[in-house]
């Protein structure tokens, strides 16, 4: 008995010490970046160790994995993409990113994607710089490039968004198992007179994509034939979707959906369907008020997972890998921030029954005080999150030995 004691005390020290031990703190806001690994708990596993791979990332957005183990990171604001290579940031980014424009918040460099068959050819989605009418403007494009040792070569613009991107709209990447690109582009927000643009079938803006690997439009995609919207488009009515996963058992593909104030969605994506906003929706505007009059009509997709309050959700991944088979089919969506407060990112964790239907969440990570943006499975089977600070990392969960 005494022993037992002793061990659980010894586990509750552990569990409970302040991250002030293993980290430093890099800006009066709190946030945390680690320096070593340290344990954190779950209600599934009792120990997971959080390794710290990177830090000194400047604001990093997405992640990829290649074959040769390198590990791909964009950094949004310094249109950097940075590589960690043997679990070391190296010292010089890849050069060959062309001109991102990063002056206002939430531009610049996002969404890196490798293609599934040649992890030499990189997708990236940025804010690209533009001077309409001799004034200053911005779009989201998509570039394709091939990396040759340490630099880009070949970078070519392969698809650019209509219209104005006055919002500032996030952009995510992902490759189907057909071999079509799948892109979101957002700024469809509520105030400037811009959340019409979800709905507005003259503009990419609020849609999700679906694309060849060369940036052309697939002819099944289904406004092809009618016209109705654009044919890149493959779903329309969306705010600002940020994650994309494919659940390894359905095979459906998920999205996630910022609101303004509550209403964050999590999606089913099916071809042709309209997700609603800013027509219906369950969220407030910033300022209180409700966004629509209703939270759902019957033509339109109803959200599969609602967050109230807002955590702003960012990257999301399904785990399927064997590190951690109590979390086999959980979904990790990176959180950038909590009911509007500052200092609450963490990794939310969403469990399911076996009819698909949501049973449990779990906040992880939140004595970091951190923003929270890419979210990944590597190919190794551990998780793997980005934390966006001016001091941001890589860290890696991993099963304690």
């Amino acid at each position: 008995m005494k022993g037992t004691l002793h061990s659980t005390l010894a586990l509750t020290v552990l569990l409970c010490v302040s991250p002030l031990s293993l980290a430093q703190t890099e800006n009066r806001s709190g946030q945390i970046t680690p320096t070593q690994p340290f344990i954190i708990n779950t209600f599934e596993i009792p120990q997971v160790r959080v390794v710290p791979l990177a830090t000194g990332l400047a604001n990093p957005f997405d992640l990829a994995f290649r074959d040769n183990g390198d590990i791909l990171v964009t950094e949004r604001y310094t249109g950097k993409l940075r590589v960690i290579r043997n679990d070391r940031l190296l010292e010089e980014d890849l050069s060959g990113v062309p001109q991102v424009y990063s002056e206002i918040f939430r531009a610049g460099l996002m969404a890196v994607e490798l293609h599934p068959d040649d992890d030499r050819l990189v997708y990236m989605t940025y804010t690209k710089p533009l001077v309409v009418d001799g004034e200053p403007e911005q779009t989201v494009a998509l570039i394709r490039a091939r990396i040759v040792e340490d630099a880009l070569t070949g970078v070519e613009e392969i698809f650019t968004a209509t219209g104005l991107d006055r919002a500032i709209a996030a952009s995510q990447l992902l490759f189907a198992p057909d071999g079509k690109l799948m892109m979101s582009i957002g700024g469809a927000y509520v105030y400037a007179a811009t959340g019409d643009l979800a709905q507005d079938p003259t503009v990419h803006y609020g849609k999700l994509l679906r694309l060849n690997a060369d940036g052309s439009a697939p002819d099944d995609n289904p406004y092809v034939a009618s016209g109705e919207y654009l044919p890149e488009v493959y779903s329309v009515g969306h705010r600002n979707q940020i994650g994309l996963s494919f659940h390894p058992e359905t095979g459906e593909l998920w999205a996630t959906e910022n609101g303004p104030q509550g209403g964050d969605e999590a999606n089913i994506i099916r071809a042709g369907e309209n997700y609603g906003w800013p027509i219906v929706s369950y969220s407030r505007q910033y300022r209180g008020d409700r966004v629509s009059d209703r939270p759902w009509r019957e033509e339109f997709v109803d959200p599969e997972v609602l967050w109230w309050p807002s955590i702003a959700p960012a990257g999301i991944t399904f785990y399927s890998g064997d590190k951690f088979p109590e979390w086999q089919g959980n979904l990790f969506v990176g959180s950038m921030m909590e009911g509007r407060i500052p200092g609450t990112g963490h990794l939310e964790r969403v469990v399911f029954n076996s009819r698909g239907e949501e049973i449990r969440r779990e906040g992880l990570l939140k004595n970091l005080r951190s923003r929270i943006t890419g979210v990944a499975q590597g190919p190794d089977g551990n998780l793997y999150v980005l934390t966006d600070e001016e001091n941001g990392a890589l860290l890696r969960l991993e099963p304690v030995q």
